[in-house]
């Protein structure tokens, strides 16, 4: 074979070489996560009324819906989910960076002193320029794992949002309760200091004897302690509200109203699959199993050789008046494959893999932990409407009882022991009913956040929190493993690598996605 022609297969190896490369590179790929399309049973009960993303307007308390929007300008927990989200953001843009080249100056001098002859100085000005190609689309896997984690902190952002409408909303009904129960007690104490005066009256004209008279001081004492500890929760309340709002717990007061709100009409629970689509938790524990989903990818494309690209512009001179006087270009490139790694890269596609399982399993226990919730406040409501009714009929039975002993007492029927019985009990199913109607208000707190989605909260003018990823997460998941695992490699993301800036834009997505299963060949 001549020289020309062992010139020219060995180009065409080159080309074909190359070609294969840039093949295998554009290749798509399969993802280890598939979707599975089984349905999930419907909820027990549903309501007619949709609730609104900011649920705590149903129960029309203006002062509580001013607390909650003030939390949301002051509330340190979620100035630093804001804070969270924006370090999450910064992640992503700097490891979108990699799609740029790195551009590098120089500038470099060098003298030389000789002991026989004249002495010598170098001065060197330049650019170096480096540039990864992203063959087999690690680049493109990080930055995308990164936009999802970024997604993930902002669901978690508003998931502490919603945790924290929540906790602001149980304590203000708490702490008009608490208000509500310490007006009841008063009244039950004035009640039951007139029963002292008119057995003290009795017995100073000799019709009563002294225990009854004691045991009805002691029913005033009671009823007064009562009301010490209802001062106190109130006080705690307060303390609690005001830290929850980002104030300081010294001088906390706070107005109430008289009584508890009505209970607003149920709201819609609506399918399974529309629930997890509105939880902000489900929403960050599917991204985060993709985010995991795409690290993996990219574990495995570190495994293929690496492309680097060089590139320099120089001027080289002995003298500082001579330099941009002549330049000298460089360009190169860099095939990099890996040979011997004692197993490295393909442990950690090993772990990236496990960590996808780890994900896939926080997904399907946070989807149904959020069902559970649904159903216990459902059937909590139910039970804690029964209970109401069952304690109205049981004070209504005591506030006829009562006063027919007292009659039946003065005229000496029946002992006092029985009509301190009747008060007690009286007096305590009142209480009992005020307890239970705040129960009852607090569960469907829990039903709204059990229900609820995500809302933009009013964030402090300094903070600036980024828009939220719009995805539809699957309402049922399976997966198979088996012991041996066979790495799947998942889909390569199409990217214009003309605008890598538009990387850190993924955030803003809008994908259909079914139900999830892992399946993984043996």
């Amino acid at each position: 074979m001549s020289t020309s022609e062992t010139f020219q297969a060995s180009r065409y190896r080159w080309v074909v070489f190359f070609v294969h490369l840039f093949c295998m590179g554009c290749a798509s790929r399969e993802s280890a996560i598939f979707w599975s399309t089984d349905p999930e049973p419907p909820f027990t009960s549903s309501g007619e009324v949709i609730p609104p993303d900011r649920w705590w307007l149903t129960f029309g308390d203006t002062r509580l819906n001013s607390l909650i929007e003030l939390s949301f300008q002051g509330n340190f927990d979620l100035v630093a989910a804001v804070e969270r989200l924006n370090a999450a953001h910064a992640l992503a843009r700097r490891e979108a960076s990699d799609f740029f080249p790195d551009v590098d100056g120089f500038l470099e001098t060098e003298s030389i002193f000789f002991t026989n002859g004249p002495d010598r100085a170098d001065y060197a000005l330049g650019v170096d320029f480096n540039y990864p190609v992203d063959l087999w689309g690690e680049i493109e896997y990080r930055v995308e794992g990164e936009n999802l984690r970024a997604a993930a902190t902002g669901a978690d952002y508003h998931a502490v949002a919603l945790n924290l409408s929540g906790q602001i909303a149980r304590t203000w009904f708490a702490l008009i309760e608490a208000h509500a129960q310490l007006a009841l007690l008063n009244q039950q104490i004035k009640t039951n200091q007139t029963g002292v005066e008119l057995l003290e009256a009795a017995f100073g004209g000799g019709i009563r004897r002294s225990p009854d008279v004691f045991r009805q001081r002691q029913l005033v004492e009671s009823t007064r302690e009562q009301a010490v500890v209802v001062q106190l929760q109130i006080e705690l309340l307060e303390h609690v509200l005001a830290v929850l709002l980002g104030h300081p717990p010294q001088e906390a007061t706070y107005e109430t109203q008289e009584n508890l709100p009505d209970l607003p009409a149920a709201p819609a629970t609506g399918l399974p699959a529309e629930l997890v689509q509105r939880r902000p938790d489900v929403r960050r524990a599917f991204l985060e199993l993709t985010a995991a989903d795409y690290d993996f990818a990219a574990a495995v494309s570190a495994q293929y050789p690496r492309l680097n690209l060089t590139a320099s512009l120089t001027t080289l001179t002995d003298s500082p008046e001579k330099l941009f006087q002549e330049w000298a270009v460089g360009l190169g490139g860099q095939l990099i494959g890996p040979l011997l790694d004692g197993g490295q890269r393909r442990a950690e596609v090993d772990r990236r893999y496990a960590i996808v399982q780890e994900r896939f399993a926080d997904y399907n226990q946070a989807t149904l932990l959020a069902f559970r919730q649904v159903e216990d406040a459902l059937a909590r409501e139910r039970y804690i409407l029964e209970r109401i009714d069952r304690l109205k009929a049981q004070l209504e039975e005591a506030e006829k009882s009562t006063p027919i002993l007292r009659r039946y007492y003065f005229i000496q029927e029946v002992d006092y022991l029985n009509v301190l019985s009747s008060i007690m009990s009286e007096q305590s199913l009142q209480r009992e009913v005020l307890s239970a109607r705040l129960d009852l208000i607090q569960n469907r707190v829990e039903l709204y956040l059990a229900l609820a989605g995500s809302f933009e909260p009013t964030a402090p003018a300094t903070l600036e929190v980024p828009s939220t990823v719009e995805l539809e997460v699957p309402p049922t998941v399976k997966v198979e493993v088996p012991p041996t695992v066979e790495v799947e490699v998942p889909p390569t993301v199409e990217v214009d690598s003309n605008e890598p800036a538009e990387a850190v834009d993924l955030l803003e997505l809008d994908e259909e996605i079914p139900p999830l299963e892992i399946i993984v060949d043996e």
